[in-house]
């Protein structure tokens, strides 16, 4: 019986195709996200509905589904009245829900499980991820995500997505509590104008990972297309290692209409220069669906 690769083997060998935004399928299949949790309350009331949406992408050629556990914690949880053991029964079956996914997808390819770790900010749910600088030490960051971090690992992904980073501080805290778990992990900071949205250089924030062992790619999510080449090419320069980049497609979120404007500007001609530029994991987010996958896997898949 063969064995699959793992994921870092994967990158030393060539493309891998991340998936799109989990909420736009939800939200497509029907299903009402405007709650505080977001995708994860999906988990205690219709986990179904999650290994679904991950079913489409892993159809669409996705090699790896990212979790619904980006806005799961015990603290938030706990407004909902879920206790600490419920709490991290359903941070578990975000990675269950995915395996299940892999396990329908009628596919010969290695298929891979991202646990996803949101920012501190995704947990307050005030659009605070995009901003950083919390007011919280290093330190206290740390205690925040390490508790969740270890009940993500147990589950056994293949990997921990520690995404949407928005500053410096929340990096430093997440790589020190990723330590010792025994799960590689990948870090991507959301940026605009090629900087970290705290306003830090991408230089020093991706030189915080250089060394980090338990690290196996760097880059950027949920960001604007047009500033993905950029930083794909400082991680690159700055790490050694492989660079991942699932940005946005581009359009805008007006927040007093509540509703998406503008036109996407992710495009297939984009992907191809972030392959040139070093990324080896590519992907979507917010509003990047399977159709759009189905395009990277594509052109991820042609010669370079």
């Amino acid at each position: 019986m063969s064995v699959s690769p793992t994921l870092a083997e994967a990158l030393a060998d060539g493309t891998v195709v991340l998936d799109g935004g989990l909420s736009n399928q939800l939200e497509s299949a029907g299903h009402d996200l405007g709650d505080e949790l977001w995708s994860a309350r999906l988990l205690a009331e219709r986990p179904e509905a999650v290994t679904e949406a991950h079913l489409a992408y892993f159809r669409a050629g996705a090699d790896v589904a990212i979790t619904s556990s980006y806005q799961a914690t015990f603290e938030g949880f706990a407004r909902r009245g879920i206790d600490r053991d419920r709490a991290a029964g359903l941070m578990t079956l975000s990675v269950e829900a995915a395996r299940e996914a892999a396990r329908r997808t009628d596919a010969a390819r290695p298929l891979w499980v991202a646990a996803s770790a949101g920012p501190y900010g995704a947990m307050l749910a005030d659009g605070s991820e995009y901003r950083g600088r919390y007011g919280l030490t290093v330190d206290a960051l740390e205690r925040f995500h390490r508790p969740r971090l270890e009940v993500l690992a147990a589950a056994g992904p293949d990997v921990l997505a520690l995404e949407t980073v928005p500053d410096t501080d929340e990096a430093a805290a997440l790589l020190r509590a990723v330590r010792g778990l025994g799960v590689p992990a990948w870090l991507t900071y959301s940026v605009a104008g090629g900087r970290t949205r705290a306003g830090q250089s991408l230089e020093r924030a991706f030189a915080l990972a250089a060394d980090a062992d338990e690290v196996i790619a760097v880059g950027v999510n949920c960001c604007a297309p047009q500033d993905v080449e950029a930083a794909a090419t400082t991680a690159a320069r700055v790490t050694g290692k492989p660079v991942v980049v699932y940005p946005n497609s581009g359009e805008t979120w007006d927040a007093g209409a509540r509703a998406w404007t503008g036109r996407a500007t992710f495009t297939l001609e984009r992907v191809r220069s972030w392959r040139r530029a070093g990324a080896r994991l590519i992907g979507g987010c917010c509003r990047v669906g399977p159709q759009a996958i189905a395009g990277i896997a594509e052109a991820a898949r042609a010669p370079a």
